[in-house]
């Protein structure tokens, strides 16, 4: 264990849990807005590196490179898909998301905004939507405590699979339940705002640092990387790699716990701003993703401990800053890690929780009757089951990698919401009926995808999200169109200024 860098570790690990104490004792007098949506008064700074921390979890820092590091450029499409989809959705979704929330009665959550914008009074579609929330999160949240706990493992010297190893994931779950569960949506965004800062400085410094101190006479050339793993330069040298990976940029038209983010902005303007400095920062991860890996693989080899454990960032970043000075240094860097995989669960507890809560608890539950103050608690129970559901998951043997786990959660997501979102915002003639039922073709096509068609080595995500739009659109045509009065929130959503 390195005195050093557990020191940094347990300061970090303070501050965080001092941010959702501090937001617990600021809003304890505030209501279900507040706590699920910071009463929309954030800030272009703190909404832009809040959504792109809980955008890049730990699979950003180990799953990704990682994955570049041991089989090649053909992964460096995962970047790319992100990259567009991420840009297009600051730029096209964003702006009219805040409006279309706005006007359909102040939605809150992202089933709570559907169900409005159909002028319906159904449960159906906020039920269906809850569902496939807590089953996408609790995987989601599972990659993150997982990640926790190959970080602890390494820096502490525990074996994985030990008693030891699943106590340090329970002590991360624990840390995460707590200033998401006191401190509510605030209390997130602000603990994902710092996060984000060190993501950045620990995916610069990294790579730099690696190319002038890894020791350069063990380096393997391009040529023995080539003849170790074929076509490792080769980025074109299967075009499912390139289909695939351009399909994950889908996911960020449905995910929850970021487009939830736009709703949260307190004006257009600020909006503007937030899209520059998010989809910066996320371009900038992207790019250095990918350059962790190839720089990894070059100066550090290949190493089937690294591709187990997905630690191509750790150990180099603990080969470079070795020495008692120095472990600060690898201390801070590796705190990165678990700013990912903690920025990243909070905001799925709290998007599922706020799911349940205002969408399943109030309005089905307690017809509408439920206060303020237990809703809180609804929400903050849902933190806790999740967390404890997610933990099993990650402490199981043969559950998946950081990387597959991610991948599952963010496939549902995308296929299922992401063609109901597009088409909401931007057909008017789209309908309640066309929204459940893309919403469950996306979600059904893309789990069995997975489950029997997953060999043909291209990602769910495209057939779900295809079979979504196709539901979506069909239906839609095929039943009643919509009332004047939907008509007539469409078009005010569509002219409303602030």
């Amino acid at each position: 264990m390195n005195v050093q860098e557990t020191v940094v570790f347990v300061l970090y690990l303070a501050f965080m849990l001092g941010i959702g104490f501090y937001f617990f004792f600021r809003d304890k007098n505030g209501g279900e807005k507040t706590y699920f949506l910071g009463d929309r008064k954030m800030g272009a700074w703190v909404t832009a590196l809040s959504a792109g921390a809980s955008d890049m979890s730990a699979w950003v820092l180990m799953g990704l490179p990682t994955s570049i590091y041991a089989l090649g450029l053909g992964q460096v499409w995962v970047s790319v898909g992100l990259a567009v989809g991420y840009a297009i959705s600051w730029l096209a979704i964003a702006p009219r998301l805040r409006r279309f929330s706005i006007v359909a009665d102040d939605s809150i959550t992202i089933p709570q905004y559907l169900t409005n914008r159909f002028r319906s009074a159904s449960p159906a579609l906020r039920v269906i939507c809850a569902v496939v929330f807590l089953v996408a999160y609790t995987v989601y949240a599972a990659s993150s405590i997982k990640a926790c706990g190959n970080l602890f493992n390494t820096v502490f010297g525990i074996e994985a699979g030990t008693t030891a190893a699943v106590i340090t994931m329970c002590v991360a779950a624990g840390i995460i339940i707590t200033y998401t569960f006191l401190g509510g949506y605030s209390a997130v965004c602000w603990t994902d705002f710092f996060q984000g800062l060190i993501i950045l400085g620990a995916m610069l410094l990294a790579p730099i640092f690696a190319s002038f101190m890894l020791d350069t006479s063990n380096m393997c050339t391009a040529a023995q990387v080539a003849e170790q793993t074929p076509g490792y330069w080769n980025a074109f040298a299967n075009w499912k790699d390139i289909v695939s990976g351009m399909g994950w940029g889908l996911g960020y038209f449905g995910m929850p716990h970021i487009i939830i983010r736009y709703m949260s902005l307190k004006s257009q303007k600020e909006l503007k701003k937030s899209a520059k400095i998010g989809i910066s920062w996320t371009v900038i991860i992207l790019v250095f993703a990918a350059v962790i890996g190839i720089v990894g693989r070059i100066y550090m080899g290949y190493s089937e401990d690294i591709v187990g454990g997905e630690l191509v960032f750790v150990t180099m970043v603990r080969h470079i800053f070795n020495g008692k000075f120095l472990s600060i240094i690898s201390g801070i860097l590796l705190s990165a890690v678990l700013a990912a995989s903690m920025s990243t669960a909070d905001s799925q507890l709290l998007a599922a929780s706020s799911a349940f809560a205002s969408d399943v608890y109030k309005p089905i539950i307690r017809k509408n009757k439920a206060t303020d103050k237990q809703m809180l608690w609804a929400g903050r129970i849902v933190v806790l089951v999740i967390s404890v559901v997610a933990l099993l998951i990650a402490a199981l043997p043969g559950t998946g990698t950081i990387m597959s786990l991610v991948s599952n959660a963010w496939g549902l997501f995308g296929a299922a919401f992401g063609p109901v979102i597009i088409l909401s915002l931007f057909w008017k003639r789209f309908n309640f009926a066309g929204a459940v039922a893309g919403i469950l073709a996306g979600a059904a096509v893309d789990i069995l995808w997975l489950v029997f068609l997953s060999s043909l080595g291209i990602y769910e995500i495209i057939p779900g999200f295809i079979a979504g739009m196709a539901a979506a659109v069909i239906v839609s045509y095929c039943t009643k169109a919509p009332s004047a009065d939907v008509e007539k929130l469409f078009d005010d959503a569509v002219t409303y200024k602030d």
